[in-house]
């Protein structure tokens, strides 16, 4: 299969010299995780909400408001593309082998569209991926924070591991997840809400339980590839974690789904 006939068409893009305020309203109205950048409608980057949440978070920009900081700062200049014409093997591949969760596809020097490993995730049905269960791809090396660990800690942690979430254990149990999303979020309100003076004194005090999220969704580790994937796409959720017995065994990722596809695939 060819990429073009997976990629999302509806392309939504930002212009490298809008604030990050701009970004970040797209990226909330709609509800996607990453933002091609343009400058006179050429592409020259891409924005997503864990590049937002390493720099807020940053002692340099730690309190510089969004509205002063440009996209230009934020984005990650050297962008991978893909012809429309490339299999969807091989997408999956370069995806996988440069740690990168979508690509800007063209198609004679144009920008056609975009593909996300959310969009692989919706081939993650049928036979072949009903008879796969989760214990068979998830990520077994689990990294986890505790509710009263410090934001700046649990950011330092995503950032050091390459990942976009982290699951919250209290007790050996489950109690939340936190994400890039999450991380960016309480960066911006804690500007909002803190006075600039203040502000670098008080992020240290800012804990994983006032910023998470509660009543975590999970899943187990005999479901399925195809529950998982259903599960995903109906949330949006990037990743889930692997409970059993009331204990977190592991997590799922589209990443994981992604190595699978591409296996199958090739």
């Amino acid at each position: 299969m060819q990429i073009k006939n997976l990629m999302s068409e509806d392309l939504i893009t930002v212009d490298k010299d809008q604030n990050l305020s701009d970004a970040l309203k797209l990226l909330r109205k709609h509800n996607v995780s990453r933002l091609p950048v343009t400058n006179n409608k050429e592409l020259v980057g891409i924005i997503s909400e864990r590049d937002i949440a390493n720099k807020l978070g940053s002692s340099k920009y730690e309190s510089m408001p969004a509205s002063r900081l440009h996209i230009s700062s934020v984005m990650v200049k050297d962008v991978f593309t893909v012809p429309q014409t490339m299999q969807l093997e091989d997408v999956a591949k370069l995806m996988l082998e440069n740690g990168i969760g979508s690509v800007p596809v063209m198609d004679d020097g144009k920008m056609v569209g975009i593909v996300s490993k959310a969009d692989f995730v919706t081939l993650a049905n049928g036979i072949a991926f009903d008879k796969i269960t989760v214990k068979e791809i998830m990520s077994k090396d689990l990294i986890s924070v505790s509710p009263t660990e410090r934001l700046i800690h649990g950011r330092r942690l995503m950032i050091e591991a390459h990942v976009g979430r982290l699951p919250v254990i209290d007790d050996e149990k489950l109690v939340g997840m936190i994400t890039s999303k999450d991380l960016m979020r309480a960066f911006i309100d804690f500007r909002k809400k803190v006075p600039e003076k203040y502000q670098k004194s008080q992020i240290k005090e800012v804990l994983i339980e006032d910023i998470m999220s509660t009543n975590p969704t999970y899943v187990t580790k005999d479901m399925s590839i195809s529950e998982v994937s259903k599960i995903m796409i109906e949330t949006g959720f990037n990743g889930l974690p692997v409970v059993e017995d009331e204990k977190v065994v592991g997590i799922i990722t589209q990443t994981d789904i992604l190595k699978l596809i591409e296996k199958l695939e090739s």
